[in-house]
């Protein structure tokens, strides 16, 4: 490495973020950038360790661990420190087909194995990742590169989030004649209408993005539900092949008394209406607004915090998280070692802004809802709350039991559920008699994609079930690649 005694002198630094209570005012991305000097710091703590577990993505106790696209983390983190940008921006295309979306949104896995994390802070790695993506747009660096020839093969991909979109761009740069279609009115997924835009921008981040794979070549065909506004059957006649990466898009419910109130909805409703509104420049009638209201949310996962952070743009009067699960510790359990995912305590900017206005963390943890109440005109007005304990059951499982006594009602006006999803929606899936595993993810192998349709693969959280962003670029990339394999007999693409 360029410095080898760098994680000796520097100290992990992030960039600073912009202030909780000044960034609750608009929609706008709340991180800062670092400097050059200080992100060449950074990029000089990584420690030429020998085994970079960073980038040997793979599971562990069902939580990642590392890269799961494989960046070549340590390759350019060295070309950052000396100063070589674009060499940095060029190794981590290799892997990346959109590392300004990864550098924005994944979790970092990365970070949690990086080997100085063992017993000292990790390196920054999301950090410089974003950082090398945005200079090569700044730069001028990123310019649309189509194929040279072409294939006569045409493709159906059906979805545009990231793994339909890193199928694309794979299968457009192999020659091949790419359509992605896609139910809502604009792209991205869930990227366009699940992360809300103080995370992702989206005419600024993911659109650009878009465009490029545009002029590249490929087809985007916006508000086109298959099986609706295409016939299946069709798609399976006018293409040579179809990539389904549809996602994981039924939400998982709660099933309580007072569930049909009105005020009561599901996080991606809520998250997916305000975000239209944003690009409509608040013109959209169906928004779901929490101005003023007692919000709770349910769920403690990223969507949970999207719907905290959220509310507060939108001027809640107060927020509160439900989460069923017990506070995690500050640091690892000793039975989560490195290089697992560190399951520790973090407070994300949603509940930063909370804690901010209101005084204090939002989430309440070991707790559940038992039912809602609603006022005179069928609109929810309040929930109950119970404490919950976890205990083993006669089978060794682990569940939760309610605490007699502990039950306690909250005023809320306005109620997200953002409990994750249980699988693929069914409908297409039935038309083109794709078979299904256990939980109802599309029956496929992962590194193959191969569904029991000849020609059809699928790839991405309809095939794995809800998972991250980098996992679904991941499988995106390989189905692409295994679709190029039967198209063609052999592949170049990695």
């Amino acid at each position: 490495m360029g410095k080898p005694t760098g994680f000796l002198e520097y100290l992990r630094q992030l960039p600073a973020d912009r202030l909780a209570l000044d960034r609750i005012r608009d929609w706008r991305e709340f991180h800062h950038h670092l400097p050059e000097p200080d992100m060449l710091h950074q990029a000089a703590r990584c420690m030429d360790c020998g085994i970079p577990f960073c980038h040997t993505g793979t599971l562990l106790n069902g939580m990642a661990s590392g890269c799961p696209i494989h960046n070549l983390i340590p390759e350019w983190n060295d070309l950052v420190y000396r100063g070589l940008w674009k060499d940095a921006l060029d190794r981590l295309h290799k892997t990346n087909n959109f590392p300004e979306f990864t550098g924005r949104v994944c979790p970092a896995p990365c970070e949690g194995s990086c080997v100085l994390g063992i017993n000292a802070a990790p390196v920054t790695i999301k950090t410089i990742e974003a950082a090398i993506a945005d200079r090569g747009w700044t730069e001028g660096w990123i310019q649309p590169n189509p194929p040279s020839t072409r294939t006569e093969k045409k493709v159906a991909i059906i979805g545009s989030g990231p793994a339909g979109l890193s199928a694309a761009a794979q299968l457009n740069r192999a020659g091949h004649s790419v359509t992605v279609f896609e139910r809502a009115d604009r792209p991205g997924g869930l990227l366009m209408y699940g992360i809300p835009n103080m995370k992702l921008d989206k005419e600024e981040v993911l659109l650009r993005r878009v465009r490029q794979l545009l002029d590249e070549g490929v087809k985007l065909e916006t508000s086109t539900n298959i099986g609706a506004d295409y016939a299946a059957e069709k798609l399976l006649k006018d293409f040579d092949a179809v990539v389904l990466c549809t996602g994981a898009t039924k939400a998982r419910d709660l099933a309580v008394p007072g569930r049909n109130h009105k005020g009561i909805h599901l996080a991606m409703d809520f998250l997916a209406a305000n975000t239209r509104s944003l690009l409509q420049r608040n013109a959209n009638k169906n928004l779901i607004s929490a101005e003023g209201k007692d919000v709770i949310v349910i769920g403690g996962g990223d969507t949970g915090t999207d719907c905290v952070g959220s509310a507060m743009r939108q001027g809640c009067r107060s927020v509160t998280q439900i989460e069923i699960m017990p506070k995690p510790p500050i640091e690892r359990a000793g039975d989560n070692p490195w290089p697992e995912w560190p399951k520790i305590y973090r407070m994300d900017y949603g509940q930063e802004e909370a804690a901010a206005q209101f005084g204090a963390d939002p989430r309440i943890y070991l707790t559940t809802i038992k039912d809602f109440e609603a006022d005179g005109s069928g609109h929810v007005r309040a929930a109950r709350i119970v404490r919950v304990k976890w205990e083993r059951n006669e089978k060794g499982q682990f569940v939760s039991r309610e605490i007699p006594g502990s039950e306690k009602t909250l005023s809320s006006q306005l109620v997200l559920i953002a409990m994750g999803f249980t699988g693929p929606e069914q409908p297409l899936l039935d038309a083109l008699k794709i078979e299904r595993d256990s939980r109802t993810n599309i029956k496929a192998s992962f590194e193959q994609y191969t569904t029991n349709i000849k020609g059809v693969f699928a790839a991405g959280d309809c095939r794995r079930g809800q998972s991250l962003v980098v996992w679904a670029i991941n499988e995106g990339r390989g189905a692409a690649r295994e679709c190029d394999r039967y198209l063609m007999g052999q592949t170049d693409l990695p």
